[in-house]
Parts: C-alpha cells; structure tokens; sequence
C-alpha cells in the first residue's frame, strides 16, 4: 500500500504536475487496498479489483457529474450508497469491496464541479488501480489456501473410505474413523472456510459448489449415523449400494479435482439403489436423475423391522450420495454438465446470471433481511453527510462523508463505541498534524519525505491496533497529502477533526433510528419465521405421505418456496450476527447468547427440506391404516413442537412466559412400528426424528462452540 500511493502520487505531482491525477491515483489506492476488506490471497484481490476497474471509471464519472449540484449530488449519493452496499449479497468478496468504491463516488461528487478535470481523475485513478493490482500479485506473495472445492474432494475420499468399511466386515467405524467423519465435515463449514473460499455467490457453480458442501456433510452423517448389520450380515443388496456410494463418490471426488464427470458411477449407484428399494418395498420404483426418491412403499412382512431400518438408512445414503455427485459435476461444469438435474432440486441450474442475481437480489428486497437493512442505514448516513457538506458548505466535507461511511456500524452501541475511540483518535492526530504543520510550515520537501514513513505506520499499526489509531494514523497521513497540494495552515488539523466529528454525529444518529439493533434481533426473528415454515411443511409432508400423496401443493407454485425464502434470510442474519459483538462481550463467533444455538435452527430448516423432497419424489403410495395414524400423529407432533420452539425464541406480547422445555423428546410412545410398515414409514420416521433432534439443540444449555456455520447437516 506504502509503494502503491506513494509512487502513483509522487509521478503525478512532481514529476507531471498534475495535482488533480496525483489526488485520484492515491485515494484509488486507499480505497481499494485499505477501506475495502476484500478477502482471500492478494492474486485474488488483484483478479477482482481489475474486474472492478469499469467500475470505480463509472463511479468517477458519474460522481464528477452529479456534483455540479447539492441536490443532484445528494441523490446520486443515496442511489448509488444504496447500490454499492446492497451489491454485498452477491457474496464476501462483493462486500468487501462496497466500502472502497462508496469513497471512489464520495471524492469526485463534492466540490469543484470541474467535468474539465475528468480526464486527469480517470488517468489518477486507472494509474492508481493499475499499480494496486500490479502490487497485490507480485509483491510479498502469499500461500493460496484448499479451495473449497478441494476441500469437498477430501471429505469425498474420507466418505469413500467409510462407505468401503461398511461395506465389508466388521461392517462398522471405529473411533479413528468417526474421528475423520467429524474432521471432515467441520472442514466444510462455512467459518472454518476462509471468506474468499466460500461459495457465496449466486452464479451457478457457487450454488452447487454450496450444494455440494451440503450433500457431502449430510453423507458423512449417514454413514457415521447407519444402524449395525444383523447378525447375519447386511445381505448382498446393502453391500452392493455401499460398494457403489464408494466408487460413486471416489469419482466425485476426482470430478472436483477437474477430472472426468462421474456420470457412469452415477448410473451404477441408480440401479443398485433401486434393486435394493424393490427388495425392501416392493416393485421397483422409477428412478429419476434427481436422484431423491423413496419408492418401494408396499409392504414387506419378510423383513423384520430392524432391517427395514437399516435398508431405509443405506437408501437416504446413496440419496446424499447422487445429490453430492449431481452437484459437483454442475459445480465444476456449470451448464456443461453430464449428469441430468432435477429441476425441483437444482432448480438454478438452467437459469442464467441474470436471473440469478435478480433471484438473490429480490430475495433480500425486504426490511427482515440485513443486507437491506445495512443498506439503507449506510445509504441514507451518507446522503445526510452529503446534505450537510453541501449546504453548511464544509471545508474539505468529504471527510465528513468519509467518518460517516467508516464509522457507522450495524449495532447502536458498536457505534458509539467506535466513535468515542475514533473521536480521541482523531483527537490526537489532529494534535500531532497542527504541530506539524506549524513547525514545518510550507517545506513541501519534509512533507514529502515523511509522508512514505507516515503511510507505512498508518498502514501497519492502524489495522493492528484498532479504529482509534486508524483513525489517528490517517488524520496525520490525510495531511501530509494535502500538505502537498495546497499551503498548509494548522487549521487543517482543526478542518479534520471537525468534520470526523459531523461525520460520526451523522453516523450515530442513522445507527440509532435505523434498526439500532442490528442482527441480534432480525436473527431471532428470522429462526422463529424459518420454524414456522418448516412447520407447515413438516405437517404438509406427513400428510402427503399417510395419505398416498393426496395432499400436494397447489399447480403452479413451486414446492417449499417460502421456506427456502426463510432459509436464506436466516442465514444472512447468521452471517452477519457472526461479525458483531454480542451484549455479553466479545465477537458473535465465540460467544453466543446464552441458552440458544442459532446454528440448529439452519439446520432444521435444511432437513426440512431435503428431507420433504426425498419423501414426496415420486408421489407416494397409500401406507395403510395403521402406518398412516403413526406418521399423521408424528408429523403433528414435530409441527406444534416447532411452533413451541418458535414461540420461545420470538415470543409476541401475549406469549405464556412459562419456560417451553424444548428438548423433551416428542416422538416418546411412537417407538413401536405398526405391524407390516413399508419402509417409506421407516424413512419418515428417520426424518422426524432428526428434525427432533436439531430442535432439542436449540435449547442448549452451554455456550455455541466457536468453529461452525450458517449452514450445517448432520
């Protein structure tokens, strides 16, 4: 960052002459190498900053335009704020790079309005770009970490490798293998994947790069979870799709790596799975690419249930199994894949970016998601900052715009905290430039001989020590730029540390009206929404499958809409709980409120829908009488103990105080099967109880463990 500004502003000021291109080839700098927090390795903030480069051009030209007038400036500040912090659904990287191009559009949308200049900004700031980029990939080069790609592959091969033993005698895991099984998942979750590895996009391949993370947990749980053979063995049916999970997904796992798709494994584990559901059920159901069927609902009274159970267990693996497959081929293919989709499951997988971006962007077009939420505080912060700059006709406002947009945090009480340490920070430097200033005077050269040293401290300490000697660091660095450009008096330091103080007053006030308690409460709201829809199609589902499939959704509307609507709003609110700090002290990653793991909520809401779909593709067969009263009975068991979970996490005015216990197991005198239950029974069973569980670690009573994500399976 030192070398980057330094030499884009020494060549344009003194060796050009051009203070307008020297000013833009430095904050351009700045603004994406220090304000913006792009994230992963620096040949991959170099990738992404010169794909952003039309970008920042745009911003430039639009910001020099627009501020021939308070007004036009004002609004251009709202909608493209707005914009830029609402473009961080697209993922970290999005993100991180938002607060970087808000400055590139603050700089040029105050004061001169000067189109004349526009020639010199563009060249100051491509230059400025140019040599970031240069920078980031070639200077100091650090480690690419496993992709995330690489990592599903190894928690293939671990899955693989479980599949194999199970496959043979003893026909069970030991400790060391259950051990790797754990290892392996926790790998997959998203914060223990660093940021520019996860797959967060909403193109194609990171959706099923996402999906793929999924499968591969939710099959490391299947095998690590399958009941224990019978006495007398598994029976050549079991160990045939056992032995073809394991050569399926050693295929997937060379398919991620770039190798060849694994679509004849694929075809292989079809047809065992489906001689196997026709001995466990009876006639052989028709098995789609999809890949998520249950078939086999009619009875077969040769089996005891024990081995109903354990055949309806091997089935849900080689699901998890064709859906991991599935998803990898479309993760590393895209639309090139080889492996037929579902369009119910992998409904994105023919849709283009466009529309997948239109997807995400109306899914967080609500005042419930955070995303918008942040955008909308930011955006209208930094249109009052603007205002105020323009009319009080502040000098230097940008600064104000700039406090405003650097200090405003999700939380009220993260912003006051932060602005009474930037403020002393600010305070400070301010103190150490005046006695600058007034002891060099206008000896550009000293300005110019400090100014590497200056920026190398404020770049190195400021990060490390936090926001007041950021704060500090930069009011000393911002004037020896200025220092440069015009003859310097003391009150600069005084200009500096007025506006940093307009700025941080604008900032606390949007973050007091403006949802002042950030994710804590949208993630409470949000986990009762997404209980709520799960439990309509918790109940949905089991009367489906108690009554054959009379009950469907209406033609038309596409299955589990709303609950995969409050899926993704939940883990948005889960993302962004994870960066704050909590009322009880440290960061949402560590500590987490008491008494409530967030993360089980996701989790119940993803077995609530993969476990839906699996059940209800094809539509079932009637079960019979007794089967069917079960399931009916289970279903609306784990409905109201949804609605009583939800209660208690968002409770309304007249909710009964009396404590919910939540991990009372609801499925208690169920245990007995009906006699002649098919094995669809014994899946949804399956289903319900790990829903149960999920539910009953909501209530947990320890601190959230540290390593986790917003999304996990079991």
């Amino acid at each position: 960052m030192t070398l980057v500004a330094s030499a884009g502003f020494f060549l344009f000021r003194y060796g050009l002459d051009r203070p307008v291109a020297a000013t833009y080839a430095l904050f351009a700098a700045v603004a994406l190498g220090g304000l913006s927090k792009i994230p992963g390795t620096g040949r991959q903030r170099a990738a992404l900053t010169a794909r952003l480069v039309p970008v920042c051009w745009a911003l430039v030209v639009v910001g020099t335009y627009l501020s021939v007038r308070t007004w036009s400036a004002v609004l251009g500040m709202l909608v493209v704020g707005f914009a830029l912090a609402f473009s961080a659904v697209g993922g970290p990287r999005p993100a991180g790079a938002a607060p970087g191009l808000q400055l590139l559009y603050i700089l040029p949308s105050f004061p001169p309005y000067d189109p004349g200049s526009l020639g010199d900004r563009l060249i100051g700031t491509t230059t400025g770009l140019a040599l970031f980029i240069a920078a980031e990939a070639l200077i100091l080069p650090e480690p690419a970490p496993p992709s995330y790609r690489e990592r599903a592959a190894r928690a293939a091969q671990t899955a693989a490798s479980c599949a194999t033993l199970l496959a043979a005698p003893p026909y069970t895991l030991n400790d060391a293998d259950v051990r790797a099984v754990h290892d392996s998942a926790q790998a997959l979750r998203s914060l223990n994947v660093p940021e520019a590895e996860r797959p967060a996009g909403p193109g194609v391949r990171d959706r099923a790069l996402a999906h793929t993370g999924l499968a591969t947990r939710t099959l490391l749980s299947r095998l690590e979870q399958l009941p224990a053979a019978p006495g007398d063995g598994p029976g050549p049916d079991v160990t045939g799709v056992l032995d073809a999970v394991a050569r399926l997904v050693t295929a997937t796992a060379a398919c991620l790596r770039s190798g060849p798709s694994p679509v004849a494994a694929y075809e292989e584990l079809v047809a065992a799975r489906a001689r196997l559901s026709a001995v466990s059920g009876g006639a052989a159901p028709t098995v789609t690419s999809a890949a998520v069927v249950t078939g086999g609902t009619g009875p077969a009274p040769e089996f005891p249930p024990a081995v109903l159970r354990r055949h309806a267990a091997v089935l849900e693996i080689a699901d998890a199994a064709l859906t991991m497959a599935t998803a990898a081929d479309l993760a590393v293919r895209g639309r090139r894949s080889s492996v037929k989709v579902s369009p119910s499951r992998f409904w994105y997988a023919t849709a283009w970016a466009p529309c997948l971006w239109w997807h995400r962007m109306r899914g967080h077009a609500g005042r419930r998601s955070v995303f918008f939420q942040n955008a909308v505080r930011i955006a209208l912060a930094l249109t009052a900052a603007r205002l105020v700059a323009g009319v009080d006709t502040l000098p230097h406002g940008f600064w104000a715009t700039l406090a405003t947009l650097t200090l405003t945090r999700t939380t009220m009480d993260e912003t006051w905290s932060t602005i009474r340490v930037a403020l002393a920070g600010t305070l400070a430097g301010a103190l150490v430039t005046a006695g600058l200033l007034d002891l060099v005077g206008t000896h550009t050269v000293v300005y110019a001989a400090v100014l590497p040293v200056g920026m190398l401290f404020a770049f190195t300490v400021g990060p490390v020590r936090g926001v007041g000697w950021a704060q500090g660091l930069f009011t000393v660095v911002v004037a020896l730029v200025f220092a440069q450009l015009a003859p310097p008096t003391w009150r600069l330091a005084e200009v500096r540390l007025l506006d940093v103080l307009v700025g941080s007053a604008i900032g606390a006030v949007f973050g007091l009206l403006a949802w002042p308690r950030g994710a804590h409460n949208e993630l409470r709201n949000a986990s009762a929404e997404l209980l709520r829809r799960a439990a309509e199609i918790v109940v949905a589902t089991s009367a489906s499958v108690a009554g054959g499939g009379a009950v469907t959704a209406p033609h038309g509307v596409p299955g589990h809409r709303s609950l995969q609507h409050a899926v993704i709003l939940a883990e948005s609110a889960y993302a962004q709980f994870q960066s704050e700090p909590t009322p009880f002290g440290g960061r949402g990653r560590s500590v987490a409120l008491p008494g409530m793991d967030w993360q089980a909520t996701l989790m119940a809401g993803h077995h609530t829908l993969w476990g839906s779909e699996r059940l209800l593709e094809p539509p079932p067969t009637a079960l019979g009488p007794a089967p069917a009263e079960s399931v009916s009975g289970l279903g609306d068991r784990v409905c109201g103990r949804m609605l009583l979970v939800s209660a208690a996490l968002d409770p309304g005015e007249d909710t009964p105080t009396a404590p919910v216990p939540l991990n009372v197991p609801a499925l208690r005198g169920f245990a007995t099967e009906p006699p002649g239950a098919p094995r669809l029974y014994y899946a949804t069973v399956s289903w319900l109880d790990s829903l149960m569980t999920d539910l009953a670690r909501v209530a947990h009573s320890g601190p959230e463990p540290e390593h986790g994500g917003p999304t996990t399976a079991r």
